[in-house]
């Protein structure tokens, strides 16, 4: 995936939240349709990542054993439920991917 294509996709996801569900804009949209546009971010982010997880780029899907996205992914989720502090988690969760990546994962 692109930089550009992810740049592109946070602006829209960046506009969306911004012109809908800030309060001094004056357009109203009905409570159905604002709860269903705060869910707008973590939908396209989980479109954005479960490519980079499962699929390597050149050779189709990637080997679970050795799957470090994959690992530090369930990590990220378990950790989550734990921590509830999105800062923290980034931090664990980044931290596990490259203790796999180059500590873990080139010895097996």
């Amino acid at each position: 995936m692109s930089y550009g294509l992810i740049f592109i996709l946070a602006i829209i996801i960046y506009f969306n939240r911004y012109f809908f569900l800030e309060p001094k804009v004056a357009i109203r949209l009905p409570k159905f349709i604002e709860k269903m546009l705060s869910f707008s971010a973590p939908c396209l982010l989980s479109v954005i990542c479960v490519p980079i997880i499962f699929f390597d780029g050149e050779t189709g899907l990637r080997e679970i054993s050795t799957n470090a996205y994959l690992y530090a992914a369930i990590f990220g989720c378990l950790l989550m439920f734990k921590v509830k502090n999105v800062l923290w988690n980034m931090v664990g969760s980044v931290t596990f991917f490259y203790l796999l990546l180059f500590l873990i994962i080139p010895n097996i």
